[in-house]
């Protein structure tokens, strides 16, 4: 059976990009070796945002589809229909990446 989530709130889902096979330097990293976990992924869903003083929501200004950077270690693991997610609050996001 296929899930689908729907974020709260200021809460956004990014599937995370894959993780590198080289190093910086260029090397190829063996599949048991020490990777860095990614720090970029593109948003899946968006909450409805942050709640003012009145309880009426405030929007987001990150889109589904988007490509993002996040910190490191930030947001929640999960594994949805076989695939790795990441749920994140919308201030885990650092940078929208645009293309130039």
């Amino acid at each position: 059976m296929a899930i689908k989530l729907k974020p709260r709130n200021d809460r956004v889902v990014v599937k995370p990009d894959a993780e590198e096979e080289t190093s910086a330097g260029g090397i190829m990293l063996a599949p048991s070796a020490s990777k860095d976990k990614p720090q970029q992924g593109e948003v899946v869903a968006v909450g409805a945002g942050k709640l003012d003083d009145k309880g009426k929501p405030i929007p987001t200004g990150i889109k589904p589809g988007m490509k993002v950077l996040f910190g490191k270690y930030s947001g929640t693991e999960v594994k949805v229909n076989g695939e790795d997610m990441l749920v994140l609050r919308e201030d885990d996001i650092i940078a929208i990446v645009e293309k130039a």
